[in-house]
């Protein structure tokens, strides 16, 4: 009896530790993030767009979570938008932002369509990844390679 009561704690332990976890990775579809960016007009964003397969999405991760802490008191938003299919929420995506202790906001994008969302986010975007949009009011610029520190810090400065 005392057995089947320590796994049942123990589920439920790791169901809501894992439910609460999952708060920070929220679906977005592209009219949510526009909305998003659209409210915080005195913002500065970076959008990046990675994938939990992407080794280098997965190389240039931190050079945005560095980012996000070293400027945040500039009003700097670091949005990590997954491309990771829907169905990997729970099974991919919420487990690499924990095991990568990742403090950024990160969403996993929310569209069925890569075609049309990838010509709404730039009509330039080929659809690679990683890819990285900046915004500052009527500034835009996007990026489709992988970053160094050094080269995302100066496309923020430029903004």
């Amino acid at each position: 009896m005392k057995i089947n009561a320590f796994k049942i704690y123990s589920f439920l332990f790791f169901a809501f530790s894992i439910t609460s976890y999952s708060q920070n990775v929220k679906l977005l579809n592209i009219d949510q993030l526009k909305e998003r960016i659209k409210n915080g007009k005195d913002s500065t964003y970076v959008v990046n767009f990675w994938a939990t397969w992407c080794a280098p999405c997965i190389k240039e991760l931190p050079h945005f979570e560095k980012l996000n802490t070293e400027y945040k008191s500039e009003k700097l938003a670091v949005l990590l938008v997954s491309v990771d299919f829907k169905s990997k929420l729970n099974s991919g995506v919420i487990p690499f932002v924990k095991r990568k202790n990742m403090k950024s906001q990160v969403f996993l994008l929310n569209e069925s369509n890569p075609q049309e969302y990838i010509d709404r986010i730039d009509p330039t975007w080929s659809g690679s990844i990683p890819a990285t949009l900046f915004i500052k009011g009527d500034k835009r610029k996007f990026l489709e390679s992988e970053l160094t520190y050094e080269q995302l810090l100066t496309e923020y400065k430029k903004l």
